[in-house]
């Protein structure tokens, strides 16, 4: 009987894994992994490394920085205050990206690869960091 069962169970489990590769592809999607760090020195080493990215891109370290390689890419930002410090950088095709930062020495990186992807980053207050990469398929 057991050996009937597992049979049975391993040609059932054969045909769905023929269906589902059989099966047309999914629409596009994005998976998004973000980091904010709740320690002070920890925004402000977080802060730092992004600054050190910006400059090893060519880009400034202070600022709102945008990077963009590939086509129909879109990358915004809104800086109120003073200290901050903004990158997006995009890899890839139709990515949209915005950065809002309120406050005073603010630090936030948005990495977008593959495809299509929209994602963005909001600071309200002072001291902030944080990171967000996103990848689209």
């Amino acid at each position: 009987m057991t050996i009937r069962f597992t049979k049975t169970f391993a040609a059932a489990l054969t045909a769905a894994m023929l269906g589902l590769s059989a099966a047309p592809a999914m629409a596009g999607g994005q998976i998004a992994i973000g980091f904010s760090p709740s320690d002070p020195d920890q925004a402000q080493a977080l802060g730092m490394g992004l600054q050190m990215f910006s400059l090893f891109q060519g880009m400034s370290a202070t600022g709102a920085n945008a990077y963009q390689n590939g086509n129909g890419n879109g990358a915004g930002f809104n800086q109120n205050g003073s200290g901050n410090h903004g990158v997006i950088f995009q890899e890839g095709n139709g990515h949209n990206g915005t950065i809002s930062q309120n406050g005073n020495n603010n630090s936030c990186g948005l990495f977008q690869f593959g495809q299509a992807t929209n994602a963005q980053c909001v600071q309200n207050g002072n001291g902030q960091s944080g990171i967000t990469t996103v990848f689209g398929f």
